[in-house]
């Protein structure tokens, strides 16, 4: 599948900016199951300092503003090629040794909830416990804009049985790493039927299993990763894969606007194939 995609960031101030660095995380990279075709990211406001792969090989780029900006804008857009592996991405591959993924963090250290939930899941392999997992989260916590943020733990959304993508990623990533298996969150883009537009970048887990490596399971769409998705990201919660972080100076007021789309093109075989039946109409 070809998708499309254009995402737009904007930071509007209420007064000028003495100094800010953020840092972006934007860039597909070419890896099992996606190609990227062609990707850019345009600032305007700021300067671009300096790009590099992180520790978990996320591309990344540093980004300042210093001076009179009461605006920053920032747009990641391109074409990637992707291929339906049925949520398998393989091997691990990178400089972080797989026991880095066993590791807590603030927002997936496991409550009594998380741990509760991950006692509970039954199946006769982890492949199996894995997709009963996934159909536990998505079964207790409903999706909800806006009922969490970025800071909401895996123990907290559980206890509230509410979330987004972020959360039910959280609690995938916290329950799997009780039940010692090396977890990891993902960000990136998914084409959603029937809505073009989104509000905000999606996200999903993933779990390294004998045989197969890593494979990804969403919890918020009960399914595992398809050619639907664009992987951006990983690392072990939000905080790695944050699209746009960093540091502000100075008391200006903020605020944030994000656009989104993600739209499926047609490949040249496609074009050719529809011509050719209509033509014979």
């Amino acid at each position: 599948m070809r998708l499309k995609i254009s995402h737009t960031t904007e930071y509007l101030y209420d007064a000028p900016v003495s100094y800010s660095l953020q840092r972006l995380r934007l860039t597909p990279v070419d890896g099992p199951g996606q190609k990227v075709l062609n990707w850019s990211i345009t600032v305007d406001g700021a300067k671009i300092e300096a790009g590099y792969a992180d520790q978990f090989g996320n591309r990344t780029e540093l980004v300042s503003v210093e001076g009179a900006e009461h605006m920053i804008r920032i747009v990641a857009s391109g074409e990637v090629e992707t291929e339906d592996r049925a949520g398998v991405y393989g091997p691990h591959q990178g400089f972080c040794p797989l026991w880095l993924f066993l590791r807590d963090t603030q927002r997936t250290k496991p409550g009594k909830l998380v741990r509760e939930l991950a006692r509970s899941v039954k199946g006769d392999s982890e492949l199996a416990q894995m997709h009963a997992l996934m159909e536990a989260i998505h079964e207790t916590v409903a999706y909800t804009p806006g009922s969490t943020n970025s800071e909401t733990t895996a123990e907290e959304a559980l206890a509230a049985k509410t979330g987004v993508c972020q959360d039910h990623a959280h609690i995938f990533v916290s329950a799997a790493r009780f039940l010692d298996i090396p977890a990891r969150y993902v960000s990136g883009y998914l084409l959603m039927e029937g809505a073009t537009e989104q509000v905000a970048t999606h996200a999903w887990a993933e779990v390294h299993l004998p045989g197969l490596g890593w494979v990804g399971f969403d919890a918020a769409n009960k399914l595992c990763p398809d050619d639907r998705y664009v992987r951006i990201a990983s690392g072990l919660c939000y905080r790695d894969c944050a699209p746009v972080s960093g540091m502000r100076i100075g008391p200006a007021g903020e605020n944030l606007k994000v656009s989104l789309t993600v739209a499926q093109m047609q490949t040249q075989r496609q074009k050719q194939s529809q011509g050719q039946t209509q033509g014979q109409e």
